[in-house]
């Protein structure tokens, strides 16, 4: 724990809190808009088991992620995924979120055919609702998740460097987000865009050191 007491580390843990709390709230955007598209009455399981597939595969990622950073290449590797993550967040966050829909606007937003729902914030993805499956919703939240969920994990080993206490809380931090609060730093998010382009901010320089470190230590090895 005394590695959790110096200034590097410090700034390490401030960079994985705002990693974890940026992609909690893009995760339950994704489940949110995945539930808008099916009818109603359905809405629920698929906001259960789409928030526990991203738990799932969250703890998974970090029990095998940690593990292959070590490998000489996948540090670089993981790096540039996450460069192209953050070209998706930009163009996100360009776009000003017109469509995001968290997992309790989902919940609450009426069935297709609703009066006014088209001009609402995520009303394409209501005005389909029923032509999606539960299966197939869950599906889509499913193949979203294993993206997003090596993203997570890949930034905050990234950002914790070689202080494993850091790595340790990080990870934890964001299973507990994404099960517990979520839904609330979606609306945080939503409503104050700048939270996003901070968050946007620390992840590429996460991911320029990771190339960076990357870089230098397939050239030793060619050395």
């Amino acid at each position: 724990m005394t590695d959790l007491f110096t200034a590097d580390a410090l700034a390490a843990l401030l960079q994985v809190i705002a990693i974890d709390l940026v992609l909690a709230g893009d995760n339950a955007i994704v489940v949110g808009m995945a539930a808008a598209a099916v009818p109603l009455a359905q809405r629920r399981k698929v906001i259960f088991w789409g928030i526990a597939a991203a738990i799932a595969l969250r703890i998974f990622f970090a029990l095998i992620t940690t593990q292959l950073l070590a490998i000489i290449g996948l540090t670089l590797a993981g790096g540039v995924l996450l460069l192209w993550v953050c070209w998706k967040m930009f163009r996100e966050l360009r776009s000003h979120g017109e469509d995001e829909v968290a997992p309790d606007e989902a919940m609450s937003m009426p069935e297709s055919g609703g009066i006014g729902v088209a001009g609402t914030a995520g009303g394409a993805a209501v005005a389909a609702a029923g032509a999606t499956t539960v299966g197939a919703a869950i599906w889509q939240i499913v193949v979203a998740d294993v993206s997003m969920s090596l993203d997570n994990v890949l930034a905050v080993a990234g950002a914790a460097k070689e202080h494993p206490t850091i790595l340790v809380i990080g990870l934890v931090l964001s299973v507990v987000l994404m099960g517990a609060a979520a839904n609330m730093i979606a609306h945080a998010l939503h409503k104050h865009r700048w939270i996003g382009w901070v968050g946007l901010v620390i992840i590429t320089y996460v991911a320029l050191d990771m190339i960076w470190r990357g870089s230098n230590e397939v050239l030793r090895q060619l050395a």
